[in-house]
Formats: structure tokens, sequence, C-alpha cells
């Protein structure tokens, strides 16, 4: 395959065949450095060598009635995590100021459960208000299903993103979940974007899905025409139904990379949960493909602290993207 002509179709806003797409996902690891050149050539043209780096920030943890099967804080899992209610104000503005000086664009503060609380939308509405008095920095929020009622009230409060994944392809979606659907997903995303919200959709790679489900959700992304793109990689952690599922190499993860690279050239593509442990040495090979990184940690997982990653941007010749 001449993965540089693919990279000039991409370029040209057309779209992959489906072929193509598997030619990709099955490259010959001999042939990587090819396919990451290519892939390079399309996230340059939009991004050049910067990096943008994001930080999370685990607001309320725990408590959570859905049965996500990769997730440590279902009511499913068995994992031992911290379980607690929405932070106070003050320990959200904390690690906002945290993430800034991490070198961060975007702070995101994550609530589990199925979804947000009127009481809850107010209460962080107000954290947020705060934090944009105080810190330069852009805010995102992931809080599970949303109508656009609610959506409006953080665009009101100074939100500029909105996080809600996919997490997998409209037909393998009832493997990973079943109380609530891939189209209640969908409905969010489209509720944030009515809401004149920037869309931050993804998924999570190596649950049991099919190369055919890969290719699906990258295209599905395209269609919803979503901002940012992250990619996890699972993570199996113990207590989880995913427990022991070892399904990822590191070439796999940055083909998949390549992938979503081809089919939504100018996303901002990040490359999320998992990457340490599925990437391991390969880590700085994936901003290749991708244009942003999280750091210093997951929701229940450690990561990759800021200054090593910041190292590891600036040894490829990379530059850190500044925010405000």
């Amino acid at each position: 395959m001449d993965y540089e002509a693919l990279a000039e179709k991409s370029l040209k806003g057309e779209i992959a065949t489906r072929e193509e797409m598997s030619e990709v996902l099955g490259a010959p690891n001999e042939r990587l450095p090819e396919l990451l050149a290519s892939a390079f050539r399309v996230r340059h043209h939009y991004f050049g060598r910067r990096v943008q780096i994001h930080v999370l920030q685990n607001a309320k943890s725990g408590l959570c009635p859905e049965d996500c099967h990769y997730c440590s804080q279902s009511s499913i899992s068995k994992a031992p995590v911290d379980k607690y209610p929405l932070l106070p104000r003050e320990r959200l503005l904390e690690g906002a100021f945290r993430a800034k000086a991490a070198g961060a664009v975007r702070y995101c503060m994550v609530n589990s459960g199925r979804g947000p609380t009127q009481r809850e939308i107010e209460e962080i509405a107000e954290v947020v208000q705060e934090i944009k008095s105080n810190v330069p920095i852009n805010i995102c929020c992931s809080l599970g299903i949303m109508d656009e009622a609610k959506a409006r009230i953080l665009k009101e409060a100074g939100v500029e993103r909105v996080n809600h994944n996919l997490n997998t392809s409209r037909r393998y979606h009832p493997n990973i979940c079943t109380t609530h659907t891939y189209e209640d997903r969908m409905r969010t995303v489209e509720n944030v974007k009515s809401a004149g919200l920037s869309q931050c959709c993804g998924g999570i790679m190596g649950m049991g899905e099919t190369e055919e489900d890969i290719m699906d959700l990258a295209l599905a992304l395209r269609e919803l025409d979503v901002d940012s793109i992250p990619i996890n990689f699972l993570h199996p952690i113990p207590g989880t139904p995913f427990e022991g599922i070892n399904d990822l190499t590191p070439q796999k993860c940055l083909k998949i990379l390549c992938l979503f690279r081809f089919i939504n050239p100018s996303k901002e593509i990040r490359v999320a949960g998992g990457r340490e442990i599925n990437l391991r040495s390969l880590q700085p090979m994936s901003l290749y493909p991708a244009n942003s990184i999280f750091v210093n940690g997951y929701l229940t997982t450690p990561g990759q602290r800021a200054t090593e990653a910041h190292r590891m941007i600036e040894d490829l010749g990379f530059e850190i993207e500044e925010g405000h």
C-alpha cells in the first residue's frame, strides 16, 4: 500500500476506502515508520509540531449506577476506588492552578454517574466561573448524559468544551454497556453541539472490538464533525469485567492512531487513557499521528508526570502549545 497516497487523499478531504483502512490497521510492523511518516504529514499540515497538554480532575468518584464494563467506577466494578461526591470548590480551583502549572491548555473536570443533576450543573457552573476569574485556562467538563438545557448552563458559565465519548461502534456498544445506549451518547454529543459548545468525543480501543468496529467509530466521529478525539487504550483494571484482556500491542496502538488521523485529518487527536501501559517505550511515536496528550494521570489510574511529558516532547523536537 502507498501510505503517501493515502496521506494525499486525506489532505484533499477524501475518505479512505474500507480496504485502505484495513491495510492501515493490518500494516506490517516493518512498514510502521513509513505509516507514521505519512500520518505525520497530515498532522503537520494542521498542527505543525505543536503538542497540546490536558489535565483531568476526577471531580466526583464512584457512586455510579451504570454498568460500563471498562470502568472501575461502575456499579458492577469490584475495583477498590475512592468514592466521594462533588469535590469542594476550593479543591477544584486548586486543580485548575495545578493544571496550568503543568503546561495544560485545558482542565477537564469529570463526574462519575449517568448524568448530572440540576444541582450539580449549577454547582459546577459556579466553580467554572471562579476558575475563569483566577486561572487563564480552558475548561472542559465530562458529566455524562445531558440535555441541551444543561449544556447551555455550562456554556454560559464559561465552559468551552464538553467531553462525551461514543467509546466504540454502534454494533459493539451493547457488549460494553447495557444501562444506556449508543443513541443516548450520540444524542448527548448533538445536544452539546446545539448548545454552542466544542465537542470532545472519542473511544476506547482493546475491548474485544473488531477492526470493522474501529473503522466504524472513526467514520462516526468524522460524520459527527467533533472537534477533539481522545483515543483511549484499555487499561484492564482488576475487579472490572475486562480484567485480564490484553488485545493490544504498541504497534497496533500506533496503527489505530494513524487511521484516526487519516479519517479525521484536521481534528485534535489525543492519546488518552492507557497510553503508558499500552504504548510503553513507543509512547513518543504516538505524537507523529496525534497532537495532544493527558499528563499527571487519569481518573483512577496514574499516568506520565508532566515533567516527563515535557521532556518527551522536547526530545522529539516538538513544542508545547501554549494556552491563554
